[in-house]
């Protein structure tokens, strides 16, 4: 008797080891949640940083989400002049995973102070921006990880070219390295698989420069954006995505961008520094979806360009991956959060 109790006894404690909720190796559930020390607790981890600019002091919007001392994650969202709305899609990952996150909403963004002079839509300042923003928050290089997506990206990665001694970890999603071959992958792959006369109209659009009006985004959403932006009808995307696009500072974005994801017209035409990346020596992730408006095929070859890369294919994705193919980007970016040392 005395034998088989012994028995259940131990069953018992292996089913309950073997029942226990993997911890990370850096925080546990619970000081994931302890804002002991914290100076944004009374706004929810809410805070807005004061920025120092040519034009004079203002401010933008940043949340935390968690508490881990070893990895801080600091989203740049796209546009220029989207919003950190439609990172939300990590609010169902994140914190599971022990990771502590910080939504930002940058200069001219939604949440974010948003002035009227157009010299302050330059790329160098938004990099002085980004600095000004982790020193405020308190990141270091033992666990300071940088996302850029889109947009975002081009800003993570000149981030990192001039301040990557304050890196642990950076994240390239869906954004190509040259805007140059961008276009050129725009023009010469995705526009002929496109509805041709649905082109057409959208092209003579761009010309008048008649952006505003309603039948040019009737036509791109379809043609375009379900196909390229996020693979899902667009009466079912999913509301951070809606929120990030109806707050869309399209002054900022036209200015910067052009007026579509359909390529790129804006300042940042001539951007490229594809001749920088060897230079790039933190751990980086690079992210790409087989139907974004990114070609997948460079950003491989740009996770092979950094010293230190590796490249996460969406096989289903397209430009918003972490919504069309979610489950392969959200395990690979904890993947890569997890075990970079």
């Amino acid at each position: 008797m005395r034998g088989a109790v012994a028995v259940l006894l131990a069953l018992s404690a292996a089913a309950c080891i073997a029942q226990a909720p993997e911890q990370t190796d850096s925080v546990r559930q619970s000081s994931y949640f302890d804002t002991s020390g914290r100076n944004d607790v009374i706004g929810g981890g809410a805070r807005m940083i004061p920025i120092t600019t040519p034009k004079g002091l203002f401010k933008v919007w940043t949340k935390r989400v968690g508490n881990n001392p070893k990895i801080k994650l600091l989203l740049l969202h796209g546009g220029p002049g989207a919003t950190h709305e439609y990172f939300e899609a990590f609010d169902s990952y994140l914190p599971a995973a022990g990771i502590e996150y910080y939504y930002y909403d940058q200069l001219g963004s939604a949440y974010s102070d948003q002035p009227d002079d157009v010299s302050l839509w330059d790329l160098p300042r938004f990099v002085e921006e980004v600095e000004q923003v982790r020193v405020a928050l308190g990141l270091t290089r033992d666990n300071f990880y940088l996302l850029g997506h889109s947009w975002g990206g081009i800003l993570a990665a000149e981030y990192a070219l001039k301040y990557q001694q304050n890196l642990k970890g950076l994240v390239i999603s869906n954004m190509m390295m040259s805007i140059p071959a961008y276009n050129e992958y725009a023009h010469k792959t995705l526009m002929p698989q496109m509805d041709q006369d649905a082109l057409q109209q959208i092209l003579a659009f761009e010309t008048r420069k008649d952006f505003e009006n309603p039948k040019y985004m009737e036509l791109l959403v379809p043609a375009y954006y379900t196909q390229h932006i996020l693979r899902m009808p667009a009466d079912q995307w999913p509301d951070p995505v809606n929120r990030a696009f109806a707050k869309l500072n399209r002054r900022l974005y036209v200015l910067m961008q052009g007026p579509s994801e359909m390529g790129a017209s804006g300042k940042l035409e001539r951007w490229d520094r594809t001749a920088d990346l060897p230079k790039l020596t933190v751990p980086t992730l690079v992210i790409g979806g087989r139907y974004d408006t990114m070609d997948p095929k460079h950003m491989e070859w740009v996770s092979k360009q950094v010293q230190h890369g590796q490249f996460l294919l969406c096989p289903n994705g397209s430009h918003l991956d972490m919504y069309d193919d979610q489950q392969t980007y959200v395990s690979g970016l904890i993947r890569f959060l997890t075990t970079t040392r």
